[in-house]
């Protein structure tokens, strides 16, 4: 197979969906691999060591698109990009399509066949191309979130984790998922008073279990999250729902509930977020306040860490892309659930359900189209 990868054209998005050890593992079971120059520059991967590995480098991103057959990308093109997607050209990469209207029906309409990592399930439901990067994501929240708090940030002032004698900071964590998790694990470690919430008894139970004395957890509901956030310093939001726009567990009127100087990060902001304040923002302009509360919500938080994000992406996602270009994607689709149900769009039609439920769309059974 013919596989693309281009370079990441998104605001700050410094990282590369394919390593030079990739370009080795693709070539030794015989497919042709193009890179755009320069594509892994800022993830510290230098075009000679993709050439040394069997690459082809072309000089820009038309090119790519237009030789391969497969593009492997790390985040949802960019509309520059819509028109450069050629039908039954395969696209694997983060889509996040319950949270761009205009992204998925451009995709229905270049006719696309749209493998999304997100929604890449496992029979336990746990999603293997999204862990990594919220691992990163996770952890990359507490050490944000440490910085806003900051006066000169437009914070509270507060240290996350105190001194001897003075109070540490209060971190909400909405979500005891992976983001959650790693997020409570960072904010512990810092010296931080943690709050972890979660609908699951059993999730909090296993919490319980596993996390230092500094973590207290907690029910997720309406009650308990507006008691928790109205004395808290950082708020943390990580839910996820797979495929599907994410529920809004803070709305407007409970940002009055918060002190001034409170800062709230919402991981989940490429699925429309969980927090109903935030809309999407970038590393080069990261933060906005309403009603006094700082709100950090950038789309793409691991490309700010490119070198450990590329590699704990490519870990995950090699394996599956190896099965696509080996048998094609339709085979390699019905004889592997877990990539069957990457599938969002395909042959013009919607086949992921949270996606055509976040956009009143009509939905096709997977079926139809393998």
């Amino acid at each position: 197979m013919i596989i693309g990868v281009p370079k990441e054209i998104k605001n700050n998005e410094n990282r590369v969906a394919l390593t030079p050890a990739g370009v080795a593992e693709f070539k030794k079971h015989g497919h042709v691999i193009y890179i755009q120059a320069s594509a892994g520059e800022n993830s510290g991967f230098s075009d000679s060591a993709y050439a040394n590995a069997g690459a082809v480098i072309l000089p820009t991103i038309e090119a790519v698109y237009e030789i391969a057959e497969m593009i492997i990308k790390v985040k949802e093109p960019i509309a520059s990009e819509y028109a450069l997607i050629r039908k039954n050209q395969l696209v694997f990469t983060y889509f996040h399509f319950a949270s761009s209207e205009a992204l998925t029906k451009a995709m229905i309409e270049r006719d696309a066949i749209c493998l999304a990592y997100e929604t890449v399930e496992k029979i336990d439901r746990s999603l293997p191309l999204l862990v990594p990067m919220s691992e990163v994501a996770g952890r990359m929240s507490i050490q944000e979130g440490a910085k806003y708090l900051e006066k000169p940030m437009q914070g509270k002032g507060i240290l996350l984790g105190g001194v001897p004698g003075v109070n540490p900071a209060k971190v909400v964590v909405l979500g005891g998922g992976i983001v959650g998790t790693q997020a409570a694990k960072m904010a512990a470690g810092f010296g931080a008073k943690v709050t972890i919430m979660d609908v699951s008894l059993a999730r909090l139970r296993y919490l319980s279990d596993i996390m230092p004395a500094n973590v207290t957890t907690l029910m997720s509901n309406h009650y308990n999250i507006c008691e928790a956030i109205a004395d808290a310093d950082l708020v943390i939001g990580a839910v996820l729902i797979p495929g599907a726009k994410a529920p809004h567990l803070i709305t407007k009127e409970m940002l009055q509930l918060m002190s001034p100087g409170t800062v709230v990060v919402d991981v989940a902001v490429d699925q429309g977020g969980c927090i109903e304040t935030c809309t999407p923002t970038t590393h080069e302009n990261p933060t906005f306040i309403i009603d006094g509360i700082v709100h950090y919500c950038v789309a793409n938080m691991p490309g700010a860490v490119p070198y450990t994000s590329t590699l704990a992406l490519t870990n995950a996602t090699l394996p599956y892309a190896l099965q696509l270009a080996n048998k094609g994607w339709k085979k390699a689709c019905n004889e592997n659930e877990e990539l069957k149900k990457g599938l969002n769009i395909a042959n013009g039609k919607i086949v992921y359900k949270g996606v055509a439920e976040a956009w009143g769309l009509p939905f096709e059974e997977v079926a139809s189209i393998l």
